[in-house]
C-alpha cells in the first residue's frame, strides 16, 4: 500500500508488494536488507592487539549512537580481529572513508592473518593518536580516537543470540582536516565520503550538489 498525499486529500492505491518473511529466505537473487538499509556509513576502525599488532578494518554496519557522550558503534558479523583486539585495549580509531581512499579502505577488507598490518598492504600511512595507543589513518580527513563502552553480542526477539557483536566506543578526540571547515561549520560533503549501498560492493559518493536543507518544524 502506498499513501499519496496532496493537499488534504488522502489517495491510497495498491501496489505489487514482494513480501517475505526473513527466517524463510527472500526468494530473490540477493537479500535485499542491506541495500534497502542504505546508504550506511563506513566503520573503518583501526585497532592494536595486546602485543602491538595492527589492525585497520571496514565495517558496513557502523554509526554514530549518542552526542553526549559522543558514542558510535560498529556491528562485527563474527567474531572479528578488530573485536578481538578492541577487547584486548580497550581502545580503536575510526577514520572517514572518502572517494580519494576508496581503493585503500577496499585493501582493507582482505582476510589476511591477523599479524598482518592493512596499513602496509593499503600503503596507508600511520599518524599516531594523542590519548589512545592506536594509530590513525593519517590520509583520511576526519578521525575519532575511541575508548571501549562496551561489546554486546546481538541477539534476536525470541533470544537465541546471533554471531554478531555490536562494538560501542566513547569518542574522546577529534581530528579534522581544517580544509573541511568553513566559517565555523564542518562541511560534510566536501570530503566526499563514501558510503555503502548493499550487496558485496555498491556504494554512493557524497557530493555537495547531492545535498539539500529541509528546517525541522520546532
Amino acid at each position: 500500500m502506498t499513501v499519496a498525499v496532496i493537499g488534504k486529500d488522502v489517495a491510497v492505491t495498491d501496489k505489487d508488494l514482494h513480501f517475505y518473511e526473513p527466517k524463510d529466505g527472500h526468494g530473490l537473487k540477493h537479500d535485499p536488507f542491506n541495500a534497502i538499509v542504505a546508504p550506511r556509513p563506513i566503520g573503518w576502525v583501526s585497532s592494536r592487539d595486546a602485543e602491538g599488532n595492527v589492525n585497520l578494518a571496514p565495517y558496513s554496519f557502523f554509526n554514530g549512537f549518542c552526542y553526549t557522550p559522543p558514542i558510535i558503534g560498529f556491528s562485527s558479523t563474527s567474531w572479528k580481529d578488530s573485536v578481538e583486539n578492541i577487547q584486548e585495549t580497550k581502545e580503536f580509531c575510526w577514520n572517514l572513508a572518502t572517494m580519494a581512499l576508496a581503493k585503500h579502505m577496499n585493501a582493507t577488507a582482505a582476510h589476511v592473518a591477523r599479524d598482518v598490518n592493512e596499513f602496509e598492504l593499503a600503503g596507508l600511512t600511520q599518524a599516531p593518536s594523542r590519548l589512545v595507543n592506536v594509530p590513525r589513518v593519517g590520509e583520511s580527513p576526519v578521525s575519532f580516537e575511541c575508548r571501549l563502552c562496551d561489546i554486546i553480542q546481538l541477539k534476536g526477539a525470541n533470544g537465541e543470540k546471533a554471531q554478531a557483536w555490536l562494538t560501542l566506543g566513547e569518542v574522546v578526540a577529534v581530528h579534522i582536516d581544517k580544509a573541511m571547515i568553513k566559517d565555523g561549520v564542518y562541511q560534510t560533503a566536501m570530503a566526499r565520503p563514501i558510503v555503502r549501498a548493499g550487496r558485496k560492493g555498491d556504494y554512493f559518493e557524497i557530493r555537495p550538489e547531492a545535498m539539500f536543507e529541509m528546517v525541522r518544524p520546532d
